[in-house]
């Protein structure tokens, strides 16, 4: 992982995130010399990044702010940076989204404006812009503040109405949950920016499933709760990942939700 004696060197933004702080997690334990930053949160911010300041004993991570507003602020964190840069995508469809307003419908518009926001930088400058695409992701990571898939796949246990209620969303608009790993997650993100054959979009997802398969499999853990009806679905593939030569670690529910269930206790998602 090594150039010489130098360390490859990664910048992954928004650091304080779900997915990040496993990435930001991996690349040290990969090796990795790190740059991190948020545009918008402190460095001092103990409780938002409390978690970066414990994987700071991997390796040496250094935590940086920047502003999207700000031009040439990026310039300090990205310099000296190996591989490719990497972004999340969305396939989302924004006009639907925006006239039927799904839970949820805000985030995933924003996620489908930045991406084509990275893209024309990107192209104006002369970057090779790889993206990973994951689908619902599961699992746990360092970060000890999550508001997005975390809860969504725990409300069948927890009982948050809101957070289910984004879950049949995303059944209703994809007719599946297609679900992936974070730590798959952050071997795909690892994989394209080390592969000099990768480009452009890649969707990252191992598993498909529904509500009520779900309910299902976390009957034999926990009560079910909810009068869920078997749904017609499609496949989410990501073939184009596979194809390419990445292999998926967690490939069923069992391996999705078992270090899950002791995550979501930890957040106080779940009663512990």
């Amino acid at each position: 992982m090594s150039t010489g004696n130098r360390k490859k060197v990664a910048c992954v933004t928004g650091g304080t995130g779900y997915i990040a702080s496993a990435l930001i997690k991996m690349l040290l334990e990969k090796g990795y010399a790190h740059l991190c930053f948020d545009p918008d949160e402190t460095p001092d911010d103990t409780a938002k990044n409390c978690h970066l300041k414990e994987l700071q004993g991997l390796g040496p991570l250094e935590i940086l702010r920047a502003d999207l507003d700000d031009e040439g602020s990026f310039d300090e964190a990205i310099a000296g940076c190996d591989g490719h840069v990497l972004d999340d995508e969305s396939v989302s469809d924004v006009e639907l989204l925006r006239a039927k307003k799904p839970p949820g419908w805000g985030y995933a518009v924003s996620k489908v404006l930045l991406e084509k926001a990275a893209s024309r930088f990107a192209e104006e400058h002369g970057i090779s812009l790889v993206t990973v695409c994951p689908v619902v992701t599961a699992g746990a990571a360092p970060a000890t503040r999550v508001r997005t898939s975390v809860p969504n796949c725990l409300s069948l246990l927890s009982g948050d109405e809101a957070e289910f209620a984004v879950l049949r969303g995303i059944e209703a608009l994809c007719g599946t949950i297609p679900l992936v790993h974070v730590d798959d997650v952050c071997r795909a993100e690892m994989f394209v920016a080390e592969a000099e054959a990768a480009a452009g979009k890649y969707l990252c997802c191992s598993v498909n499933t529904t509500i009520l398969e779900l309910a299902r499999f976390l009957a034999d853990k926990y009560p079910q709760s909810g009068d869920l009806l078997e749904k017609s679905r499609m496949c989410v593939s990501s073939v184009k990942l596979e194809r390419e030569g990445f292999e998926y670690k967690y490939k069923t529910l069992d391996g999705m939700y078992d270090d899950m269930i002791e995550y979501g206790k930890a957040l106080g998602i779940l009663p512990k």
